[in-house]
């Protein structure tokens, strides 16, 4: 993703989720062009994961890497100090018991 496309990505994001039945909301809109992201997965049982993009050093791919991971107040509290670094940054969260987030499928990296 290009830091040109953060509201397109956001939208074509948040429509693939849709459309897989999977409820997500922006929770922090970031700036439309400048913004990164990162998606917050909230399995609905106290617990939750947030991820953000990175690279594979071995071959330069981005790629969806877990920034943190416990109980949903601790995640909240690395999401925040996040924002508190970047003010652009956008938020999404996504609630799904199953765990499903879509951030492996093609072109989401």
């Amino acid at each position: 993703m290009t830091r040109l496309a953060s509201a397109f990505w956001v939208q074509a994001y948040l429509t693939r989720l849709r459309l897989m039945d999977i409820p997500a909301f922006v929770t922090a809109h970031g700036d439309d062009t400048a913004g990164a992201v990162l998606i917050k997965l909230n399995t609905l049982n106290g617990k939750a994961q947030a991820f953000q993009r990175g690279f594979d050093l071995s071959s330069g791919a981005a790629r969806w890497v877990t920034l943190a991971e416990d109980v949903e107040a601790k995640v909240d509290a690395a999401i925040a100090r996040q924002r508190g670094f970047d003010p652009d940054l956008w938020v999404i969260e996504v609630e799904d018991r199953l765990g499903r987030h879509l951030l492996d499928e093609p072109g989401l990296a």
